[in-house]
């Protein structure tokens, strides 16, 4: 796992690059210090962000056919989940393995320690018999630990459609790694949000009460505590939209004003309107998940749909290589 002191170098030169750019960018993967995660989790109630919704759904209505693939193979199981917040809808499936006496061990990944920490507590209140291992850090370093895990076959959970947060790229090299560490009856359950109406869309991404806007612009005072910045937020919006063609919600921070911005002894300068771009959030079609599955060396075992048809969490397994 790497050091708190390479944590924060990672996120100074990605900063400092990011801002170097034309257009300049910001990683989303840093949105989640302790404030952007506890932002994320209002985020997750809004009546607009249909996501978490459509999901608990989909683990409320189906678990005992999810567990069912889930212990196809055995019940002497590690899951271990990548970005897992509060864990609260991880926690029904948990639920139903335990009720299956399966031996299960528990792995939740985040950046963040305060959620994990809060997850941990939870989850011995509420699943006592349940065997937990929670690791704080970015996934992606942790990934090569898997390998040197138990001899248990390995369920991996990505949910929430986090993969939407990469280019197409970014994808199919995260899934290969993913699959890199993965033995041949390991599973992967991963969440996609699907193509639907754009106007809904939209408006999981900018929300009414400016949720989204607040969870966006935090990414700012965590540059200015832990990269000696000194962003004025008030001189920065929250914009968002949908491009339907190529299926991507995109979200920017937007300069009010020309300035100076000064970050790690840098100078940056903004024009008035300029464009900070911060994530993209990409919608599916079948077809796409299927591609990615099999060019990663995967089969899709089963696909599980929430009621409106918004959302497909997508059970995988491993092919021989």
């Amino acid at each position: 796992m790497p050091s708190k002191r390479e944590v924060n170098s990672a996120f100074k030169q990605d900063v400092l690059a990011g801002l170097s750019m034309t257009p300049k960018r910001l990683s989303s993967r840093y949105f989640y210090d302790d404030q952007g995660s506890r932002l994320f989790q209002e985020i997750m109630t809004l009546p607009e962000y249909y996501l978490t919704g459509c999901e608990t759904e989909i683990f409320t209505e189906q678990a005992d056919a999810i567990v069912d693939g889930f212990l196809a193979a055995g019940t002497d199981i590690d899951v271990v989940e990548l970005g897992a917040g509060d864990g609260s809808k991880t926690a029904i499936l948990l639920k139903h393995l335990l009720e299956r006496d399966a031996s299960v061990k528990y792995s939740p990944i985040d950046i963040s320690k305060e959620a994990i920490d809060e997850l941990a507590e939870n989850f011995r209140t509420k699943l006592p018999q349940l065997t937990i291992e929670p690791y704080v850090g970015d996934y992606f370093a942790i990934l090569d630990s898997l390998q040197k895990a138990a001899d248990r076959r390995k369920i991996i959970l990505f949910l929430g459609s986090n993969i939407g947060n990469f280019s197409a790229d970014a994808t199919k090299e995260f899934l290969a790694s993913l699959r890199a560490v993965m033995n041949e009856d390991d599973l992967l359950f991963i969440g996609f949000d699907l193509q639907k109406d754009p106007r809904v869309i939209h408006q999981a991404y900018d929300d009414a009460a400016g949720v989204t806007a607040r969870f966006n612009l935090n990414l700012l005072d965590r540059i200015n505590r832990e990269l000696g910045g000194n962003f004025v937020k008030e001189n920065f919006l929250h914009y968002a939209n949908y491009r339907p063609i190529e299926g991507s919600a995109r979200s920017y921070l937007i300069s009010r004003q020309k300035q100076t911005v000064e970050v790690a002894g840098q100078r940056f300068e903004f024009d008035r309107w300029e464009p900070v771009f911060m994530e993209i959030s990409q919608k599916y079609t079948l077809p796409v998940i299927e591609n990615f599955a099999r060019e990663a060396g995967f089969r899709i075992a089963k696909n599980f749909f929430d009621s409106r048809e918004y959302y497909c969490d997508s059970l995988w397994r491993s092919e021989p290589r």
